[in-house]
């Protein structure tokens, strides 16, 4: 379980995380839709606090074993 919440669910989510804060970036940059950039930075949020739980998850399985 360890390895696979330190090996790949946390680079996948770490990596949606980059995806969209890019993505509104370049959306930023561009000049485009104010609510394109709000739905893109309430996702980022979401994919952020998917990423800690992961990270606190994986800590905790370390701990443990």
């Amino acid at each position: 379980m360890t390895s696979f919440l330190s090996s790949i669910a946390l680079p996948i989510a770490l990596a949606a995380v980059t995806i969209v804060l890019v993505l509104g970036l370049f959306n930023m940059m561009r000049g485009g839709s104010p609510n394109t950039s709000q739905r893109l930075m309430r996702l980022r949020v979401l994919f952020q606090f998917i990423a800690i739980v992961i990270a606190m998850l994986a800590v905790w399985a370390l701990g443990k074993s």
